[in-house]
């Protein structure tokens, strides 16, 4: 199998495949015979430059069409897609690298000057080039499904983020969500909103729109809400996916208004309100339907097409899979998913998310099992951002947990002890915000920040963060 030959290569040269908007506003079109030409140059690009079959070629390219060409381009030699979102540090980067040992690097003018900050002595492309372009296309290689297509790294929960590598039948595979639940169909436009480096992007900004004959909307802008609801009715969006946070935000900030050419919406990455449920469905004509999944496993439940929505539920397992609700967590054999190999007791993946499961069959995400934070979207492990508290010279030990937040879900909430001699204050809270915002990704940042003697720790030395959520926090 191959991607880019089997639904690239293989779709109507005439139809619409991406329609792009750069920062500036610029819009543009390719179609699919522009996508495979271009992708085929690439490729040629990929292997003078050193890319061969096998080897981890990392994208930091933005929701640009350089990066999703970067991607099938991947895929058309047999190399494995590595993408990382912009907002990624210096730090980030260095230990995926690590992780990975990437053999090139493929990024725009933005981000050059901090891959250049790793140390990284690969091959660095920056895109736009139209020189990239200009190679001999290269052919399709004939790939295992169980060959590696996609490297994406996950939060982070005890420690540093973790590599999870999905199979070229991966990609095939979401051929299932996207039947069942993103619910594109041939020749309309699907817009995933997610940045570029995370999982969920990487199989629905593209990947599952093409597997169903549909256009990908791809915009390199900052969110912005008016702009957002402008863009989805002047481009004739039929099928949106965002994140709850982003809903919910929208329908803050701007007056919903019917969106006649919006057919479909979906949202995934934390659970949905039925507040906002309920606020889209009155305001725009559309009901908002919840899935789960994670980086490991992919999509996983969807709110049916043929149902009436649940608010507040993420749905049912999607056609095939097999799930169940034991102990209270959300359960999964992997045998009855091909898209992913995945190791667990007696062949039972445990997800870590604490569900409950109606009469009906309806699931409800009701938390973590673990200490991964869910923000506005994004799972960030407390690691990550503890490690880097404690490297600013007035910290001895930090913790980091979720405190709750109407709009985000989630925030992250810092417990920090300090140094002997140092004294706790509002102007070095704020010091320490700006600490963490300048070495790693900026949402990781703690927005409420306090100070304590001590940290609770079982006889072991763990901290024991679930008693500091149980601790109320002061308004931050």
């Amino acid at each position: 199998m191959n991607f880019a030959r089997d639904v690239v290569d293989a779709a109507p040269t005439h139809r619409r495949a991406l329609v792009t908007i750069d920062r500036a506003g610029a819009r543009g079109e390719l179609s699919f015979g522009e996508v495979a030409e271009r992708s085929a140059r690439l490729a040629g690009s990929l292997v003078a430059h050193g890319a061969h079959r096998g080897d981890v070629v990392m994208t930091l390219a933005g929701n640009r069409p350089e990066w999703a060409l970067t991607m099938v381009a991947c895929w058309r030699i047999g190399a494995v897609a590595l993408p990382c979102a912009e907002m990624l540090r210096a730090g980030d980067l260095r230990a995926r690298m690590d992780a990975v040992q990437p053999r090139m690097v493929v990024a725009d003018e933005r981000a050059v000057e901090t891959v250049l900050e790793t140390g990284f002595r690969g091959a660095l492309l920056q895109v736009p080039d139209e020189r990239l372009f200009e190679a001999d296309p290269v052919p399709a290689a004939d790939l295992d499904p169980l060959d590696p297509a996609l490297v994406v790294f996950t939060s982070g929960t005890s420690g540093e983020p973790k590599p999870v590598r999905h199979g070229q039948r991966y990609l095939a595979g979401q051929a299932v969500q996207a039947e069942h639940w993103l619910g594109a169909r041939p020749g309309e436009l699907s817009w995933c909103t997610a940045a570029s480096g995370w999982s969920k992007s990487a199989r629905n900004a593209f990947v599952a729109p093409w597997l169903r004959g549909a256009a990908a909307l791809l915009e390199d802008r900052r969110f912005d809400p008016a702009e957002r609801l402008a863009t989805v009715e002047r481009e004739g969006v039929s099928v949106l996916c965002m994140a709850p946070t982003e809903y919910r935000t929208v329908a803050k900030a701007v007056p919903l208004r019917p969106l006649p050419g919006l057919r479909h919406a979906v949202a995934a990455g934390e659970p949905l309100n039925p507040e906002v449920v309920r606020l889209w469905q009155e305001g725009c004509g559309v009901a908002i339907r919840d899935g789960y999944g994670q980086t490991e496993t992919g999509a996983l439940t969807g709110m049916p097409l043929d149902e009436e929505v649940r608010p507040g539920s993420m749905g049912r397992p999607l056609p095939g899979f097999r799930l169940w609700v034991e102990d209270g967590e959300l359960c999964l054999d992997p045998a009855t998913v091909p898209t992913f190999q995945l190791d667990g007791p007696e062949g039972t993946w445990r997800t870590g998310d604490r569900v409950r499961e109606d009469a009906e069959g309806f699931l409800w995400f009701e938390g973590r099992t673990d200490d991964v934070i869910i923000s506005s979207g994004y799972r960030i492990g407390p690691f990550e951002v503890e490690s880097v508290l404690v490297s600013h010279p007035d910290v001895a030990e930090a913790a980091a947990v979720a405190h709750p937040d109407p709009e985000r879900g989630a925030v992250v909430r810092a417990v920090v002890v300090l140094r002997p001699g140092r004294e706790s204050s509002d102007g070095l809270a704020r010091e320490l915000q700006e600490h963490v915002k300048g070495r790693t990704a900026p949402y990781k940042y703690p927005r409420i920040v306090e100070f304590a003697d001590s940290l609770p720790k079982t006889s072991s030395g763990k901290i024991r963060r679930a008693e500091l959520r149980r601790a109320a926090a002061p308004t931050a």
